[in-house]
């Protein structure tokens, strides 16, 4: 599994990705935007990632599962890459406060009860104790970092290749 990686951009980085022509572009683009550090931040989930989307909807791992605003989290927004070996999907402002406020509601009870959702033959063998430790401990920091996207007015896109 990749590793899964949340940037907040700024408005004029999000209509650069929204004007790409095609995948080659967006991947450029996102070349760009990890190699420069453009934007406010970045959260690195690692391979979290997974866990944290199917612990916020319905344990499964898709693009259209669970209820907004938590299943955007990971995959929500407007999805830039159409290929099947990367993902890169775009929240707007808008969006990313509503996800900020909706993640503050989330404690550490609430993730594992949605933890415990997870179909654990679909997910794979790392489902138990330590792997929810690690779930959590990244979950945290997205908290702090779409906190701080929010405020800051910025775009957040998430990014993975497969």
């Amino acid at each position: 599994m990749s590793l899964g990686v949340h940037f907040a951009i700024d408005a004029e980085t999000a209509d650069r990705l929204l004007a790409t022509a095609d995948d080659d572009e967006v991947a450029a683009l996102v070349e760009e935007i990890e190699e420069e550090s453009i934007g406010v931040g970045h959260c690195d989930t690692d391979k979290a990632w997974d866990a944290i989307h199917r612990s916020l909807t319905d344990g499964y791992l898709g693009y259209d599962n669970g209820i907004y605003p938590l299943n955007a989290v990971i995959l929500g927004g407007v999805q830039l890459y159409e290929g099947d070996d990367y993902i890169v999907s775009l929240l707007t402002p808008d969006r990313v406060r509503d996800v900020a406020d909706a993640m503050t509601d989330v404690g550490r009870e609430a993730l594992k009860a949605g933890y415990d959702c997870i179909d654990i033959e679909d997910y794979g063998p790392n489902f138990g104790h330590e792997d929810f430790a690690y779930t959590w401990a990244n979950f945290t920091d997205l908290v702090v970092f779409f906190r701080q996207a929010a405020d800051a007015g910025s775009h957040v896109i998430f990014t993975v290749g497969q």
